[in-house]
């Protein structure tokens, strides 16, 4: 099969003379486009999967441009958590194709989704972790037990190759069997809007409250939909960095602001909630502030000076962005004794009273016409064009890019 696989030598290919990062660490990142054997059965109850369509996810993205951040962090911890070479990609519309001989569950032909997360059940832990049994999957205890390579999800582990291939492994209790009514097109977001609803309905807003959403990329636009259909009595304001996204935030029913500079993000915040602004000699602060919650789907040191600074005292910041370590002013974190709180993906999650997988609220929430996220898919590309998919990415001004995703059916959007 064809794959994508990183953490190999990487191509000859030249640095463009441009300021733009993000295309200068694509030219050098060290993954290529590969034939592999077809994957097996990694342990009796794995089947066998044939891609449809795989999102780009960021955390994804970061990695293929080497977008480490401004400190450098050779202690970073979840290192013990990865194995190379993999096979990228975790946000995967698949159909089933082969079953081990003791899968359960599932029939060959079956459309379904992937939840990525390596926990106990597909790695044969027996018994399974306490965080598995409350279903807190993304907080297994064993991501570097059993026989399986160390890896937290599907796409990160040297054994369970992901969705940038033309066959893809998972275990059985990794699946969800798609509706009918539910295109391979709204299906591709299932992994993304299961991140955002675990990051706001464990950390929801008050009652006719006021949050801001970091970011406007899948997990903003994601927190966007799920604040709008979920709590449609709370105010929602969106930093947008590209009029692609602000577009998609207006159409989710959000008031959107730019992102820079940091100041004018802080002052058109503080208007918009309310928040009272004192000026220093840097950044104002809005004190009181006017805004409950912050989803911070982007994890910078900008986003979090500006995000506290327009927090209500004892406000909450959420912390749903991955991106490399950095240094950051905090004083209003304990001035205004604010809650800065990781999410970390999904599992069970309790949605008005029901309590299921976070995949599985999506796809009923979809299929009752409750979320539609079909704008937000804007590029798909083939496997052989992976440097293009990549470059739309890198280049969102221009592109218009939100999310984009390999198409192996023969369709594309560009």
């Amino acid at each position: 099969m064809k794959a994508l696989l990183y953490g190999v030598r990487p191509g000859p290919t030249p640095i463009p003379d441009t300021e733009n990062h993000l295309l200068r660490g694509l030219a050098q990142t060290p993954m290529r486009l590969v034939d592999r054997d077809d994957p097996g059965f990694l342990l009796p109850d794995w089947v066998v999967t044939r891609p449809r369509l795989t999102g780009i996810c960021g955390s994804d993205a970061k990695q293929v441009f080497m977008d480490w951040g401004d400190v450098a962090s050779p202690d970073n911890p979840m290192k013990a958590f990865f194995s190379l070479p993999q096979v990228l990609g975790h946000e995967v519309v698949a159909d089933v194709v082969a079953l081990g001989p003791e899968a359960k569950g599932l029939e060959v032909g079956d459309r379904v989704v992937l939840n990525p997360w390596l926990s106990c059940a597909p790695r044969g832990v027996s018994p399974i972790c306490p965080a598995c049994e409350r279903g807190d999957f993304s907080l297994c205890a064993s991501f570097a037990t059993g026989p399986i390579a160390p890896g937290i999800h599907i796409g990160t582990s040297s054994d369970a190759s992901g969705g940038y291939a033309e066959l893809m492994p998972a275990h059985d209790s990794q699946l969800f069997k798609v509706p009918d009514s539910v295109p391979d097109e709204l299906a591709v977001f299932a992994d993304p809007f299961a991140v955002s609803l675990h990051s706001v309905t464990r950390h929801p807003p008050p009652p006719g409250g006021k949050v801001m959403v970091y970011g406007a990329g899948a997990l903003g636009t994601c927190a966007t939909a799920i604040l709008r259909g979920l709590y449609p009595d709370v105010d929602v304001l969106v930093v947008a960095r590209f009029e692609s996204q602000a577009e998609l935030a207006r159409k989710l029913g959000a008031t959107v602001i730019g992102h820079e500079p940091a100041s004018a993000v802080i002052e058109q915040a503080a208007a918009w909630s309310g928040g009272v602004l004192r000026a220093s000699d840097g950044l104002p602060m809005a004190y009181p502030g006017g805004i409950d919650v912050v989803y911070d789907t982007i994890g910078k040191r900008e986003t979090f000076e500006v995000g506290t600074r327009v927090l209500k005292a004892r406000g909450t910041l959420v912390k749903a962005g991955v991106h490399g370590p950095t240094y950051w002013e905090d004083t209003p974190l304990y001035f205004k004794e604010i809650s800065m709180v990781g999410s970390n993906a999904f599992g069970f999650e309790e949605v008005e009273g029901v309590r299921r997988h976070g995949i599985e609220h999506y796809l009923e929430l979809v299929a009752d016409g409750r979320v539609d996220l079909g704008s937000m898919l804007t590029h798909t590309f083939s496997l052989d064009d992976w440097r293009d998919a990549f470059t739309a990415l890198a280049t969102q001004d221009q592109s218009g890019a939100i999310k984009v995703a390999f198409d192996f059916r023969g369709n594309r959007v560009q």
